[in-house]
Formats: structure tokens, sequence, C-alpha cells
């Protein structure tokens, strides 16, 4: 039995600039931050021959290409396990329309389950560059490349995605002390609105070419961000998420709405810095930058919300039980 513990994430500042129709043009760059949240995968071998797979609902077939859970399918394809298998996907949130990258969490957390499961240890930049084969080449989905490789890593990053396809995963390495003061400064609230990120994603990517200037400004702002917290300028990192989020409602019509904003402006008059409507928008999670003695106010303004607190995770996607019975 494997069980393999991969974290969610919180993406700061750079958003759209991980979608190859931009960085394949100009390198794109994100900030992001593993979360202490997680998705996690089992694998164990069965007695017959057949694939039992649990999730929101529970499938039982006689061959991979029968599942209907798509990222377990083709994971399950490229690692070459073909059958007498028990796999069983859990998570700390729901995942459906979080915003918290959880679908490149599954993918990256069950290719390295599979892996184990064969007693083959594999880095982080291949189940990153896996995840991101299955979910936009095999998959055809349109989403960008920052959420797996935040998944496989772990940590705090800056992210670059090159025109030749390569990423650099630039670990920010901050005191202690200065990740405790941040995590002190981060605040997520769930909105209470599901949303399927696809149709917002689909628009985002189908405008890109129109948008260069607004997703160049999210670049910077991304280096900017990254320049600040080495420096332990914390401040000017929630300055720049509000930017960014100004920003980034331009990409496509429904990474907002008049709910939203009211949240959003809401926590902004109680004392929150800045913040965003985390990964495609529409809904799922709203992340604040707040300073502390403003949290209580945020909080109280925002009573109708469920907090969901949290801390930045160092580590990536891990094998966190392993028990080998052949």
């Amino acid at each position: 039995m494997i069980i393999v513990q991969t974290p969610l994430r919180i993406s700061f500042l750079g958003g759209g600039t991980d979608f190859a129709d931009f960085y394949r043009q100009e390198e794109g760059c994100v900030v992001s931050s593993a979360i202490d949240k997680y998705i996690y995968l089992i694998i164990k071998k069965r007695f017959d021959c057949r694939i039992r797979l649990g999730y929101t609902r529970t499938e039982m077939v006689d061959c991979v290409d029968d599942l209907q859970h798509e990222l377990v399918r083709e994971a399950l394809r490229v690692t070459g396990i073909q059958q007498q298998v028990e796999i069983t996907t859990m998570g700390d949130i729901p995942s459906e329309g979080s915003g918290l990258g959880s679908s490149s969490t599954v993918t990256v957390g069950a290719l390295n389950a599979m892996y184990a499961y064969q007693g083959k240890l594999v880095d982080a930049e291949t189940l990153a560059r896996q995840a991101c084969a299955i979910e936009i080449d095999i998959l055809g989905k349109p989403i960008g490349k920052q959420d797996q490789y935040i998944a496989a890593y772990g940590g705090l990053n800056l992210i670059r995605f090159k025109p030749d396809e390569t990423v650099d995963v630039e670990s920010l390495d901050i005191t202690d002390h200065l990740r405790q003061r941040l995590d002190d400064r981060l605040m997520l609230f769930y909105t209470g609105v599901t949303r399927q990120a696809s149709s917002i994603l689909t628009e985002q990517v189908a405008h890109i070419g129109e948008r260069m200037a607004v997703l160049r400004a999210l670049k910077a702002l991304a280096l900017e961000a990254r320049d600040a917290l080495l420096a332990g300028e914390l401040d000017a990192l929630g300055e720049g998420m509000h930017q960014g989020w100004q920003l980034k409602r331009q990409l496509a019509s429904g990474i907002t709405n008049g709910s939203l904003d009211d949240m959003y402006e809401t926590a902004r008059r109680a004392g929150a810095l800045g913040g965003k409507i985390t990964g495609a928008g529409g809904g799922g999670f709203m992340l604040l930058y707040v300073r502390p003695q403003h949290r209580d106010a945020v909080c109280s303004a925002l009573h109708g919300l469920r907090e969901l607190s949290f801390r930045l995770e160092r580590d990536g996607s891990k094998v966190i039980f392993n028990i080998r019975r052949d």
C-alpha cells in the first residue's frame, strides 16, 4: 500500500503568463506557494484483476480505458499500470471549483503514487512535466503549467515558463521568521460560490493575444513580488496583489461578478491590503493579505464566509506511507 500526500497551492501574482500562448512568445513568471492542505491518494494491490477507483463516486472496471476519471486514467496509462489495483483519493477541502489547483494536485499525486507502487523514484520535474502533458497535451484542458509544478515541488517559488517549454523553479528562501510573518498576514475565505473553471479559462486563452499588455504587467508584478519577499517587504506583496487583481479582472468576463466584488471590497474596507479570487476566478476561495492588527476586523466583516486556516508548505508531493508486499 502506498499513500501519497500532495499539497494544494495559492498563487500570488503572474497567473495567466503560464499559458503557452503567452510564454511561447515571452517568458512567463508566477509567484506561488504550496499550502498545508492536501489531497491524498492511496494505491494498493487487489486480489482480482479489476481496477477499483474511489473518489466522490466509485468505479469498478476491467480495464484502464473504461475509467471515467480522466486524470487517474491517463496517469495509469503513463505509468503503465494495467490492472489489479485499488485507488482512493481524498482531500482536505472539496476539490470541485476551489481555485486551489486541486485537479493538478490529483494528477501529480496519482503519478507519484503509481510510480512508488512500482518501486520507482521519480523527481519533481518529471512529475510536473508528465502532469502537464496529461492535462494540457492529452486531455486538452485550457490551463497553464503553474499548478503542476507547485504541487510537485512545494515551497514558495518564482516559477519561470520559457518559450522552449523548459521551466525553472526558483525557491524563495526566506527566513523562518519572515515565513511566520507572511503566514500571519494571509487569509483564505470560501466564497460559497462554485464554478467550472474551464469556461473562464477557455475565454481567457482565446483573448491572450488581445491582453498581452495586461499579462506583461502581471509578469512585472510577479518579479517585483519576488524581490519584495526576498527583501522582507511583505506589505509590498499585499499591495501588488491588489494591483494584480485589478489586472486579472480584465482577462475574462467570468473572473469576477458583483457578489465577489462586494466581498473583496468589504474585506478592503475592513483593512485587507490586497487579495484576489484564487485560481481561474469566478468563485472558490478568496485569498487576502491582511496585517495582523486587522485580522479580527476582516473576519467580522466577512462573518458570512467560512475561513480556511492554513500555513505555507515547504514540501511538494511525497510518499508518507509505503508497505510493499509482493
